[in-house]
């Protein structure tokens, strides 16, 4: 092995951090992963690991993967050769990873599916070069999970969610930062999460709330956002053609688009340039819906107590949207900091057209906000800036403890 120079300022010093050859270092960790008993613990010390192929562990209970710091302990798996993500782990139960970077991988930095009970704390997965749409789709990627924890983790230059939870339960997100991502936190056709005290700077779109067509678990919900600091969301898409993240405009803060059930407080929702908070049917993607237990519009949901501010300019997101903001609805540079596209399901209206009170769309008590109803269902024709309408209240429960 050789010595790994670290530049200071001011010096040169020599650090006892190694770098050891790609195979062995990718035999000795799968080994590991692979002879691990039940209840056991596997350390990696600190160093920058060069390694080619994914990482494995399936059907394991009660497992520790523990390196020696966020910054200390780096699997680099620039080069990947096999495989797409870094970590895989499956049909497992109470795995925990923390202390640890994962780098530049081919596709996803650590994917965990049909796992119950999954922590991870000090985390970070990075792509270390520019953002652009080659790098891997999702940093954190938890699928078909139950219980599940992702607390001070770092997210950089996923091309569709940096910490991403999809198809899954009992979620809690919490401290963490996601910067220069598509998607810096999405929640994706879960139910019961909490999305807390994070940070996310730089994205495309700052936190995400989705309910998707053509998965396995076909309603999310029951979603609380709350106390974080969502701020200069204006990176340019960078996204793959075809995703669904691709048509999230640069300048989104929050857009919750077609789930129920979800509650957004006290968050800071500064300087997102094109819509602090995005509220959104399915239809407003333009994409075909094949799915017939498909659900796709947001109902029950709840803005309050949030603080905006923007910088005075145009809608900034491009393509149909951008076109859109620009030509029919002509906001200039007064863009609403709340959209709502008024898209409504007949079938929860009263006799005058509302929603009855289990489906509303309440917006009340937010610091500097300004509005608008987009009509979007009758060709953008009556555009309301009206917020009297959605002065109501409507909390959501979960059933989230950590």
């Amino acid at each position: 092995m050789r010595l790994l120079p670290i530049l200071t300022l001011g010096a040169l010093v020599i650090c006892q951090q190694p770098v050891y050859a790609q195979q062995d270092m990718q035999k000795k960790i799968q080994r590991q992963l692979i002879m691990a008993e039940d209840g056991s613990v596997i350390e990696l010390p600190a160093g920058q690991f060069q390694l080619s192929s994914t990482l494995s562990l399936e059907g394991k209970k009660k497992i520790l993967i523990k390196g020696a710091g966020m910054d200390k302990t780096i699997l680099s798996f620039k080069g990947q050769t096999e495989g797409a993500e870094g970590l895989r782990v499956s049909n497992a139960e109470d795995i925990t990873i923390r202390d640890l970077t994962v780098q530049d991988t081919k596709g996803d930095g650590i994917k965990t599916m049909q796992v119950k009970g999954i922590a991870f704390k000090q985390v970070k997965v990075e792509w270390t070069g520019p953002p652009v749409k080659e790098n891997g789709a999702y940093g954190l990627y938890p699928v078909q999970c139950r219980q599940v924890l992702i607390d001070s983790c770092i997210a950089i230059g996923a091309s569709d969610a940096g910490l991403y939870v999809g198809q899954s339960s009992d979620i809690v997100v919490r401290n963490c930062i996601a910067k220069n991502n598509v998607a810096g936190i999405e929640i994706e056709n879960s139910l019961h999460a909490e999305v807390y005290q994070n940070e996310a700077l730089e994205n495309t779109g700052g936190i995400l709330v989705f309910d998707l067509p053509d998965l396995v678990q076909k309603k999310g919900g029951y979603v609380k956002v709350y106390n974080n600091n969502i701020h200069h969301n204006n990176f340019p898409n960078f996204a793959p053609k075809g995703n669904t993240v691709a048509k999230v405009p640069a300048g989104t803060g929050v857009m919750v688009l077609a789930t129920s059930h979800v509650e957004v407080y006290n968050n800071k929702i500064h300087y997102n340039n094109s819509a602090g908070t995005a509220i959104i049917s399915y239809f407003m993607t333009e994409n075909p819906i094949n799915d017939s237990l498909y659900d796709p519009y947001p109902s029950n949901v709840y803005v309050h107590d949030n603080d905006y501010l923007r910088d005075r300019v145009r809608f900034q997101g491009k393509g149909r949207m951008g076109m859109m903001f620009r030509f029919k609805l002509r906001f200039g540079k007064n863009v609403p900091h709340i959209i709502y596209d008024g898209i409504l399901n007949q079938e929860w209206t009263d006799g005058n057209g509302r929603y009855k009170p289990e489906y509303r769309i309440c917006i009340s008590d937010n610091n500097n906000a300004s509005f608008a109803n987009l009509d979007a269902g009758n060709k953008f024709k009556n555009v309301s800036r009206n917020m009297d309408l959605y002065d109501c209240s409507n909390p959501v429960a979960t059933t989230v403890s950590y």
